[in-house]
Protein backbone atom coordinates (compact mmCIF):
# COMPACT_ATOMS: atom_id res chain seq x y z
CA UNK A 1 0.00 0.00 0.00
CA UNK A 2 1.58 3.17 -0.75
CA UNK A 3 1.76 6.01 2.11
CA UNK A 4 -0.27 8.88 1.79
CA UNK A 5 1.37 11.90 3.45
CA UNK A 6 -1.14 14.75 4.50
CA UNK A 7 -0.72 18.30 5.82
CA UNK A 8 -1.07 17.58 9.73
CA UNK A 9 -3.68 20.25 9.95
CA UNK A 10 -5.79 18.37 7.26
CA UNK A 11 -4.82 14.80 8.52
CA UNK A 12 -6.08 16.24 11.95
CA UNK A 13 -9.51 17.38 10.30
CA UNK A 14 -9.73 14.23 8.47
CA UNK A 15 -9.74 11.83 11.80
CA UNK A 16 -12.16 14.92 13.54
CA UNK A 17 -14.61 14.31 10.42
CA UNK A 18 -14.66 10.82 10.35
CA UNK A 19 -14.69 10.39 13.96
CA UNK A 20 -17.80 13.06 14.27
CA UNK A 21 -19.64 10.68 11.32
CA UNK A 22 -19.04 7.71 13.43
CA UNK A 23 -19.59 8.76 16.87
CA UNK A 24 -23.06 10.41 15.89
CA UNK A 25 -24.33 7.05 13.73
CA UNK A 26 -22.55 4.47 16.08
CA UNK A 27 -23.00 6.30 19.14
CA UNK A 28 -19.67 7.64 21.23
CA UNK A 29 -20.15 4.78 23.41
CA UNK A 30 -20.04 2.11 20.62
CA UNK A 31 -17.17 3.76 18.57
CA UNK A 32 -13.52 2.67 18.78
CA UNK A 33 -10.51 4.19 18.15
CA UNK A 34 -10.08 1.20 15.53
CA UNK A 35 -13.02 2.15 14.13
CA UNK A 36 -11.97 5.17 13.06
CA UNK A 37 -8.22 3.78 11.90
CA UNK A 38 -10.45 1.40 9.51
CA UNK A 39 -13.14 3.92 8.33
CA UNK A 40 -10.10 6.28 7.52
CA UNK A 41 -7.20 3.44 6.56
CA UNK A 42 -4.57 4.59 8.48
CA UNK A 43 -1.50 3.75 10.92
CA UNK A 44 -2.99 3.01 14.55
CA UNK A 45 0.51 5.38 15.44
CA UNK A 46 -0.87 8.02 12.86
CA UNK A 47 -4.32 8.08 14.74
CA UNK A 48 -2.94 8.50 18.64
CA UNK A 49 -0.59 10.95 17.31
CA UNK A 50 -3.40 13.47 17.06
CA UNK A 51 -5.19 12.24 19.67
CA UNK A 52 -4.24 10.19 22.72
CA UNK A 53 -7.25 8.78 23.47
CA UNK A 54 -11.23 8.81 22.06
CA UNK A 55 -11.72 11.21 25.37
CA UNK A 56 -9.43 13.75 23.77
CA UNK A 57 -11.12 12.96 20.35
CA UNK A 58 -14.46 13.70 21.49
CA UNK A 59 -13.55 16.72 22.43
CA UNK A 60 -12.20 18.07 18.91
CA UNK A 61 -15.11 16.69 17.67
CA UNK A 62 -17.34 18.45 19.74
CA UNK A 63 -15.40 21.85 19.62
CA UNK A 64 -15.98 21.52 15.75
CA UNK A 65 -19.51 21.00 16.04
CA UNK A 66 -19.79 24.18 17.94
CA UNK A 67 -17.58 25.88 15.99
CA UNK A 68 -19.83 25.48 12.97
CA UNK A 69 -22.94 26.33 15.24
CA UNK A 70 -21.30 29.67 16.74
CA UNK A 71 -20.06 30.95 13.11
CA UNK A 72 -23.75 30.62 11.94
CA UNK A 73 -24.64 32.75 15.23
CA UNK A 74 -21.60 35.21 15.53
CA UNK A 75 -22.34 35.66 11.74
CA UNK A 76 -26.09 36.86 12.19
CA UNK A 77 -25.30 38.37 15.22
CA UNK A 78 -22.72 40.99 13.52
CA UNK A 79 -25.35 41.67 10.55
CA UNK A 80 -27.47 43.06 13.14
CA UNK A 81 -27.08 46.86 13.93
CA UNK A 82 -30.37 46.78 15.88
CA UNK A 83 -31.45 47.80 19.58
CA UNK A 84 -30.63 44.56 22.23
CA UNK A 85 -34.12 43.44 21.76
CA UNK A 86 -33.59 42.67 18.14
CA UNK A 87 -30.02 41.73 18.65
CA UNK A 88 -31.75 39.49 21.20
CA UNK A 89 -33.93 37.73 18.80
CA UNK A 90 -31.53 37.70 16.26
CA UNK A 91 -29.57 35.14 18.61
CA UNK A 92 -32.37 33.55 19.59
CA UNK A 93 -33.41 32.60 15.58
CA UNK A 94 -29.66 32.33 14.53
CA UNK A 95 -29.20 29.84 17.85
CA UNK A 96 -32.27 27.28 16.66
CA UNK A 97 -31.63 24.25 14.84
CA UNK A 98 -31.77 24.15 11.34
CA UNK A 99 -34.51 21.73 9.59
CA UNK A 100 -31.42 19.94 7.82
CA UNK A 101 -30.10 19.31 11.70
CA UNK A 102 -32.92 17.28 12.26
CA UNK A 103 -30.94 13.52 12.10
CA UNK A 104 -28.33 15.00 13.63
CA UNK A 105 -30.20 15.85 16.78
CA UNK A 106 -32.21 12.44 16.40
CA UNK A 107 -28.21 10.68 16.76
CA UNK A 108 -27.52 12.93 19.63
CA UNK A 109 -30.72 11.64 21.43
CA UNK A 110 -29.75 8.24 20.90
CA UNK A 111 -28.68 6.40 24.43
CA UNK A 112 -25.22 5.59 23.18
CA UNK A 113 -24.98 9.39 22.85
CA UNK A 114 -25.74 10.80 26.03
CA UNK A 115 -22.23 11.75 27.38
CA UNK A 116 -21.46 13.31 23.97
CA UNK A 117 -24.61 15.29 24.17
CA UNK A 118 -24.49 16.55 27.52
CA UNK A 119 -20.54 17.90 26.64
CA UNK A 120 -21.74 19.30 23.53
CA UNK A 121 -24.63 21.10 25.61
CA UNK A 122 -21.99 22.43 28.35
CA UNK A 123 -19.35 23.25 25.57
CA UNK A 124 -22.02 25.47 23.54
CA UNK A 125 -23.40 27.63 26.84
CA UNK A 126 -20.11 28.41 27.63
CA UNK A 127 -19.12 30.14 23.72
CA UNK A 128 -23.05 31.29 23.43
CA UNK A 129 -23.00 32.86 27.05
CA UNK A 130 -21.13 35.62 26.36
CA UNK A 131 -22.72 36.94 23.44
CA UNK A 132 -26.00 37.03 25.23
CA UNK A 133 -24.45 38.89 27.95
CA UNK A 134 -23.23 41.41 25.71
CA UNK A 135 -26.76 42.04 24.32
CA UNK A 136 -28.00 41.99 28.11
CA UNK A 137 -25.49 44.73 29.03
CA UNK A 138 -26.32 47.10 25.78
CA UNK A 139 -30.16 46.50 26.80
CA UNK A 140 -29.19 47.77 30.24
CA UNK A 141 -27.53 50.70 28.64
CA UNK A 142 -30.93 50.74 26.56
CA UNK A 143 -32.80 51.05 29.94
CA UNK A 144 -34.84 47.49 28.63
CA UNK A 145 -32.92 45.57 30.80
CA UNK A 146 -31.90 46.17 34.65
CA UNK A 147 -29.28 43.22 35.93
CA UNK A 148 -26.08 43.97 37.27
CA UNK A 149 -25.22 40.29 36.48
CA UNK A 150 -25.29 39.98 32.58
CA UNK A 151 -22.71 36.62 32.17
CA UNK A 152 -24.54 35.00 34.95
CA UNK A 153 -27.61 35.65 33.80
CA UNK A 154 -26.97 34.51 30.28
CA UNK A 155 -25.44 31.41 31.79
CA UNK A 156 -28.84 30.32 33.94
CA UNK A 157 -31.15 31.37 31.68
CA UNK A 158 -29.40 29.29 28.86
CA UNK A 159 -28.55 26.35 30.80
CA UNK A 160 -32.38 26.36 31.85
CA UNK A 161 -33.75 26.64 29.00
CA UNK A 162 -31.29 24.54 27.35
CA UNK A 163 -32.22 21.26 29.68
CA UNK A 164 -35.57 21.80 30.47
CA UNK A 165 -36.83 21.83 27.36
CA UNK A 166 -34.13 19.36 25.81
CA UNK A 167 -36.04 15.87 24.92
CA UNK A 168 -33.10 14.01 25.08
CA UNK A 169 -32.24 14.60 28.41
CA UNK A 170 -35.82 14.14 29.61
CA UNK A 171 -39.05 12.18 28.27
CA UNK A 172 -41.37 15.04 27.60
CA UNK A 173 -44.37 14.74 26.20
CA UNK A 174 -45.38 17.86 23.69
CA UNK A 175 -47.79 18.84 26.09
CA UNK A 176 -44.95 19.07 28.75
CA UNK A 177 -42.66 21.08 26.19
CA UNK A 178 -46.02 23.41 25.17
CA UNK A 179 -46.14 24.15 29.10
CA UNK A 180 -42.68 24.87 29.48
CA UNK A 181 -42.32 26.55 26.08
CA UNK A 182 -45.21 29.25 27.21
CA UNK A 183 -43.62 30.15 30.75
CA UNK A 184 -39.97 30.96 29.14
CA UNK A 185 -40.41 34.26 27.79
CA UNK A 186 -42.03 35.52 31.18
CA UNK A 187 -39.59 34.30 33.33
CA UNK A 188 -36.73 35.34 31.06
CA UNK A 189 -38.56 38.99 31.69
CA UNK A 190 -38.69 38.61 35.04
CA UNK A 191 -35.12 37.77 35.46
CA UNK A 192 -33.51 40.80 33.19
CA UNK A 193 -36.25 43.21 34.38
CA UNK A 194 -37.76 43.68 30.93
CA UNK A 195 -41.22 44.87 29.93
CA UNK A 196 -43.66 42.57 29.98
CA UNK A 197 -43.75 40.46 26.19
CA UNK A 198 -40.87 41.70 25.15
CA UNK A 199 -39.08 38.56 24.80
CA UNK A 200 -42.02 36.81 23.78
CA UNK A 201 -39.68 35.43 20.52
CA UNK A 202 -38.25 32.72 22.58
CA UNK A 203 -41.24 30.62 22.99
Amino acid sequence: MVRIVKNPEERRREIIAASRGLFLKQGYENTTMQDVITKLQIAKGTAYHYFKSKGELLEAVVEDMVAEYMDIVETALRECEGNALEKMRVLVTAGRVAPNQTDVMDDLHSPSNMGMHVRLLAVTLTKLAPLYARVISQGCEEGVFRTEHPLESAEILLAGIQFVTDVGCYPWSQQDLDRRSRAISEVIENQLNAPKNALNFFV
